[in-house]
């Protein structure tokens, strides 16, 4: 009896607990239908808000270092390296000694140049002394044939015509005799002036046995070692060899190839960005001259960019980037370009727009979370942002990203997303 008991309560159990189970089950479910109707009609969307700000456009180029100047050292005369005191790597400054030439030769020829003055200045002395011998013969000579002339002008016929003209004569011989005594000596002292400039133009090319720096900067090659014949480098067609290559490169040169389309905004002075990808750092550098030229092949214009190397951190034959800087706007309304929808020309008038403008579509979040579709003019663009002409104030929440199924008028939640401008 009591086993039949616990029989039919089990059976009267099982659909009550069934009862149960399929009404917290239908619970559940009307609560899930109940959250979609409210989640579809407010979907999160992601907002940028409108901000002011610098906003700038530039170029990449790409180029090589080179040293500002670089030279390979030559000898102007001919001999054997008897020091050399640099070597690959060693800082110099301008005027420093870099190798001595030894050249016998120069020694005898200095030796000869000193005689040959001294022969001169012999006979610059011997010239002198003929010329007072010679005035002093004159001046006898004149006074013989004045006293004459006068004694025959007081008694005529006491002095024999014959012997006045003699007197004349020998007069007139003297005075000659002097003036070829004036010019021996001014032939001496200039033969003196040609000794004296030959002998210094052998001390002038003696010195040249002395190879110095003509500018301070690194030594990058060492061409010659002690005892080397080293030819005299006076000629572009010679091959001669040089005693050392001298690289300027505490200044450094990039050679831009600048597009035709951005030449004009190229000028002298301009501060660009240098980036090293090697060593992951910026410089600055200035550009500071330009060849004013197109090339016909490329249609760029090379432009040298001067970039300081005070520490030598920069090596010639790195690559460098060099942002140069197109356009530039300063405290201009900004929004991410991911938020306009560009169009060719404006539908209806904008306020402050003209006809050249570009204009575009955002889609604007409303103070009370509506969508408003809203036309705007747009004016210089980077890679992340574009400026705002009008159609916008700063402050404004613009839609970005994806745009689709969102309508005007909707109710949205929005979710505010920071982007910075990119040059």
């Amino acid at each position: 009896m009591t086993s039949m008991r616990r029989t039919a309560l089990s059976l009267i159990a099982l659909p009550l607990a069934a009862l149960a189970l399929l009404q917290s089950s239908c619970s559940r479910v009307a609560k899930v239908e109940a959250r979609t109707p409210e989640s579809a009609e407010s979907p999160t969307v992601a907002v940028a808000r409108a901000e002011t700000e610098d906003l700038s456009h530039g170029l990449v180029l790409t180029a090589e270092f080179k040293p500002f100047q670089e030279i390979d050292v030559m000898a102007k005369v001919a001999g054997f390296i008897k020091e050399i005191r640099v070597d690959a790597g060693d800082r110099v400054r301008q005027g420093q000694l870099l190798a001595i030439l030894e050249i016998p030769e120069m020694t005898d020829d200095i030796a000869r140049g000193k005689a040959t003055i001294d022969r001169a200045e012999s006979e610059l002395e011997h010239a002198k002394d003929e010329l007072t011998r010679a005035q002093s013969g004159h001046e006898i000579s004149h006074l013989s044939f004045k006293r004459l002339a006068a004694v025959s002008e007081k008694r005529p016929g006491l002095v024999a015509q014959q012997e006045i003209d003699d007197a004349q004569g020998k007069d007139l011989v003297a005075e000659a005799q002097v003036s070829a005594a004036r010019s021996s000596l001014s032939a001496a002292q200039q033969q003196v002036e040609v000794n004296r400039a030959e002998l210094k133009r052998v001390r002038t090319m003696f010195q040249y046995a002395q190879v110095t720096a003509p500018f301070s900067g690194v030594i990058t090659k060492r061409f010659a070692d002690t005892g080397s014949m080293i030819q005299a480098g006076t000629a572009s067609q010679t091959q001669a060899m040089p005693v050392v290559r001298l690289s300027e490169n505490s200044l450094l040169r990039l050679i831009l190839p600048v597009p035709e389309s951005a030449v004009p905004t190229v000028h002298i002075g301009q501060v660009v960005e240098v980036k090293v990808p090697t060593l992951d750092q910026t410089f600055p550098g200035k550009v500071a001259r330009f060849s004013e030229k197109l090339s016909m092949a490329t249609r760029t214009m090379d432009t040298e960019v001067d970039v300081p190397n005070p520490k030598l951190i920069l090596i010639p034959g790195m690559y460098a980037e060099v942002n140069l800087t197109l356009a530039q706007r300063n405290k201009v309304v900004t929004i991410p370009i991911t938020a306009v929808d560009v169009t060719a020309a404006p539908e209806t008038s904008i306020p402050g727009t003209q006809k050249k403008d570009l204009t575009g579509i955002v889609m604007v979040v409303t103070p009370n979370n509506r969508l408003e579709t809203r036309r705007i003019s747009i004016g210089l663009e980077t890679a992340n942002k574009v400026e705002v002409r009008s159609g916008l104030n700063e402050g404004d929440m613009v839609v970005i990203g994806n745009r689709a199924g969102l309508q005007a008028g909707q109710e949205v939640k929005p979710k505010v997303t920071k982007m910075s401008a990119s040059s």
